[in-house]
Formats: C-alpha cells, sequence, structure tokens
C-alpha cells in the first residue's frame, strides 16, 4: 500500500551543513514527485533510501545527542523546533547529500575498490553484531542495510577526496595569523574624540574602555577577514603594546590595543580552518552545479509517523565511530 505525499520543496533533506570527515555541505533543494512505498523515506533518481536505513542514522544521532553535555538534551528545546524534529531534519539531510554525491562519483566514474568494498563489509558486520534484539527491532535493520549505509558514505568520502585533490594545502602563517587584542568602539565621532583625547594623554586603555567601549567585549582574539577592512589594515601592522589612532569604519569608530601581534599556537590551528574552507569551496564548486540536475521523492507521512522513542536498552551510538575505524581513505 502506498503513502500519499504532498508536493513541497525537499528543503528538509538538504537544509543543513553537514560535516563529512572534514567536509561541510551547502543548502540546496530538490524537488518533490509523488508516489512512494510505505517503507521508503525519499528517493533520488532511482535510488531509495529505506525506513531502516534512516532509523539507523536517526538513532544514532537520538543517542549521541543525549549524552552530549552531560545533560538529558531531549528535556530542553533548540531553537524554534524540539531536538526530535532537529534530529530528523538532520538525519534526511545527511542520506540525502551522502546518495547525491554517490551519483556524481557515478558519473565521474569514481567506485570502491574490491578491498575498500571488504573494509565496508567489516564495518558492518562489526556495527551489526553490536547492536543488541531491541536495537534491531527498534531500527527494522538487517545486516544488509548496514552494508549499503557504510557502502554509500564511502563512496561519497571518496568523492570528496577526489574533488579536493587539486587545492593548495600550503597556508602560509601571515595569512593565518591570529592576534590579540584590546578595543574599544564607539559609534560616534564625537566619542571617538573623547577616547582619542584620553589615549593620547597617556590614558590606560582598559581604563578608557571601561567607560566607553559600546561593543560585546574588550579583550579579542581575531584574524584576517575577521575584522573590518580598514580595522584590519591597521591591526595586522602594530607591534605588541602598541596603541592605534582612531580608525572608522562603516559601522563606527575602533580604537585597538595590539597584545599579542601573532598567537603561535591559535595561528596553526586557524591553518587548518583555512584549508578546510578551501576544501569546501572546492567540493561546492562542483556540487552544487551537480545538484541543480536533481529531483526527488520524500515521503513526508511515512517520515513524520516515525517517533524517537526514550527506551534505555535502545543505545547504539557508535555508527560513525566503526565507519572511520574502517572506511578512512
Amino acid at each position: 500500500m502506498k503513502k500519499s505525499m504532498r508536493y513541497k520543496p525537499l528543503a528538509v533533506c538538504l537544509l543543513l551543513c553537514i560535516n563529512l570527515t572534514g567536509c561541510k555541505m551547502g543548502n540546496t533543494q530538490v524537488m518533490v514527485s509523488s508516489g512512494s512505498e510505505a517503507n521508503e523515506v525519499f528517493k533520488i533518481k532511482d535510488e531509495i533510501c529505506s525506513l531502516p536505513e534512516a532509523r539507523v542514522i536517526l538513532t544514532n544521532y537520538q543517542n549521541m545527542y543525549a549524552t552530549m553535555y552531560g545533560i538529558d538534551l531531549w528535556e530542553h528545546e533548540l531553537g524554534d523546533n524540539d531536538l526530535e524534529t532537529y534530529v530528523k531534519d538532520l538525519t534526511i539531510s545527511r542520506l540525502a547529500q551522502i546518495l547525491v554525491m554517490d551519483f556524481l562519483a557515478e558519473e565521474k566514474e569514481i567506485a570502491l575498490s574490491e578491498e575498500e568494498k571488504e573494509k565496508t563489509k567489516k564495518a558492518a558486520k562489526e556495527y551489526f553484531d553490536s547492536l543488541n534484539e531491541e536495537e534491531k527491532e527498534y531500527m527494522h535493520v538487517k545486516l544488509g542495510d548496514i552494508e549499503k549505509l557504510y557502502n554509500r558514505y564511502g563512496l561519497a568520502n571518496k568523492l570528496y577526496t577526489f574533488l579536493i585533490q587539486g587545492v593548495n594545502d600550503e597556508v602560509s602563517d601571515d595569512e593565518a595569523r591570529i592576534m590579540e587584542a584590546q578595543q574599544i568602539f564607539v559609534a560616534k565621532n564625537k566619542k571617538a574624540k573623547e577616547v582619542g583625547k584620553q589615549l593620547k594623554a597617556g590614558a590606560d586603555f582598559l581604563s578608557v574602555a571601561n567607560i566607553y567601549n559600546e561593543a560585546a567585549e574588550t579583550e579579542v582574539t581575531f584574524g584576517r577577514d575577521n575584522v573590518p577592512p580598514e580595522l584590519e589594515k591597521v591591526a595586522f601592522s602594530m607591534e605588541n603594546d602598541q596603541v592605534s589612532k582612531k580608525i572608522k569604519t562603516e559601522k563606527g569608530y575602533y580604537f585597538i590595543k595590539c597584545i599579542n601581534h601573532y598567537n603561535q599556537e591559535k595561528t596553526d590551528a586557524h591553518k587548518s580552518v583555512i584549508l578546510e574552507k578551501r576544501r569546501k569551496e572546492a567540493f561546492d564548486d562542483v556540487y552544487q552545479e551537480y545538484l541543480t540536475t536533481l529531483s526527488a521523492e520524500f515521503n513526508e507521512k511515512v517520515w513524520e509517523e516515525v517517533k524517537i522513542e526514550k527506551n534505555k536498552k535502545i543505545k547504539t551510538n557508535n555508527f560513525f565511530q566503526i565507519y572511520e575505524k574502517y572506511c578512512n581513505w
């Protein structure tokens, strides 16, 4: 028996930015058509995401969030939506993007090798064997469903690696440089003149900041492109303990005292952020263009009927850990 479906953009399928081994994928939309079986959550082209597959990811997210921060997040609201809605949207978003990536991999003649397939098979067995009977019944899952999921994730990961292989991984110290400073921000020029006068007379920077600063913080840490260009130009030319003159920006006026013009530890960490941004851009250039060619069917009624149950025997949360153990190529 088929479930009826409502027509709407399948924005929920690709609503969020999802992490896939360092890859963050952006928002998009595909269109809905009708006619899915009762155990089909969505279909893109000729490939189906089944309800058991979706339940595996949903259940893992459910239990991962249940143990975060040492509190019961299921008793709290998350923004305008409750946590159940958020986790369900996240599940469909991730699965839809993985499926789209697999189609793109096929188009580019990328496939898992026999060795890689063997690894996903071992991963599937380990995960399936870790489930108790209540978990298998709750997710309605079989070993074949787990194998299919790991193969899909593995192929998507292989595509991502392929698409970013030409990205320049050299990030200079200057590009990634993070500095520490104290700031005073005022919106009006009249106040800026008062601040400048006191600083020029030798007043303590923090004391002046305590009186005049209209920004949320006085102690700040930032890199290039994180501040207005006028501020960046001045700040990154300063030495330790140097105090700037008035810096005019679109929003108002800044005064900066350089505390540490080069934080080595934070600069090194920022290099990774810059590199991931480059990789995301390289990936999105291809992915987003391909995405516009696809349409999908989303069985909204079937997914609406899925409810998250709180059951202490349903505790599986290691699907992604096992994936990383075997399939991190």
